[in-house]
């Protein structure tokens, strides 16, 4: 079982920036993909970046040249920087780690943590 604490939310005006960290207790090196995904009010979970075994990135249309997703691998850590904030970022920000067993995905959540931007 992986346990994942992200660590990072508040409030900001918009055009500020955040730094969410996602703090794992097992290794991440391991892992297929570690991702942040959030999840506004009435809205489903999107995927905002994420990060695949051999460095290669993902991210929303909508983050793109604004957000950038890194991993420390000897920290066990995943972190999302986040620039130039606009309000429609407003969301539940979630890590997410997938770990491939025999080819089928298994997913791990934190328990997220909230990002408020004012216009």
């Amino acid at each position: 079982q992986v346990r994942l604490v992200e660590s990072g939310g508040g409030l900001v005006q918009a055009g500020g920036s955040l730094r969410l960290s996602c703090a794992s207790s097992g290794s991440i090196f391991s892992m297929n993909a570690m991702g942040w995904y959030r999840q506004a009010p009435g809205n489903q979970r999107e995927l905002v970046a994420r990060v695949i075994i051999g460095g290669s990135t993902d991210y929303a249309d909508s983050v793109k040249d604004r957000f950038t997703i890194s991993r420390d691998n000897a920290k066990n850590t995943v972190y999302l920087q986040m620039n130039s904030l606009k309000p429609e970022d407003t969301a539940v920000y979630y890590c997410n780690a997938e770990r491939l067993i025999m080819g089928v995905p298994f997913n791990y959540w934190g328990q997220g943590t909230q990002v408020t931007v004012s216009s």
